[in-house]
């Protein structure tokens, strides 16, 4: 994918999952507990998401951007658009993981950003995925230009591969 921005070119490969060959910008590990599992004591498959939000908000904190301020001072807020997700192999009770996030590619009102969660101990992988997040105006909750501080902080981590 090519993004034209204030004129420069980046590219953004959406097939491309970070690895731990050092494409990932950001990794978060998480704790499985009791309330994450199923009766079997296996990962629920929508605690995923959840453990896939944080580490969305986490990469965003780490750049210097809060998202309640965000809402507040930018009168921005952020929404899952698209997901495709794959599951492949269980995380069960107390296991330690790490969420691997990385930025894809980026549009003017939207980011794309490919995630997965491992086994910390192994680095067994547990579940992928691709996540599409549009950036909308938080009072007619309609689709919005990234605001330019924020457009500026992550065109880098798309040019760097990262």
């Amino acid at each position: 994918m090519l993004l034209r921005y204030h004129g420069a070119i980046f590219r953004g490969d959406l097939q491309r999952m970070p690895s731990d060959a050092g494409e990932t910008h950001h990794r978060l590990p998480v704790r499985v507990y009791y309330e994450d599992t199923d009766a079997g004591g296996v990962v629920y498959h929508a605690r995923y998401l959840h453990f896939m939000e944080r580490a969305r908000s986490e990469w965003l904190r780490v750049l210097g951007f809060e998202q309640d301020r965000l809402r507040d001072e930018q009168g921005v807020l952020f929404a899952v658009r698209r997901m495709d997700i794959a599951f492949v192999q269980p995380a069960r009770f107390n296991q330690l993981l790490r969420v691997e996030s990385a930025l894809a590619g980026c549009g003017p009102a939207s980011m794309e950003f490919a995630q997965r969660v491992v086994r910390a101990g192994d680095d067994t992988l547990c579940c992928r995925a691709t996540v599409n997040i549009a950036c909308i105006d938080a009072g007619r909750l309609r689709p919005t230009r990234i605001p330019e501080d924020m457009m500026t902080a992550i065109l880098p981590e798309i040019a760097h591969g990262r």
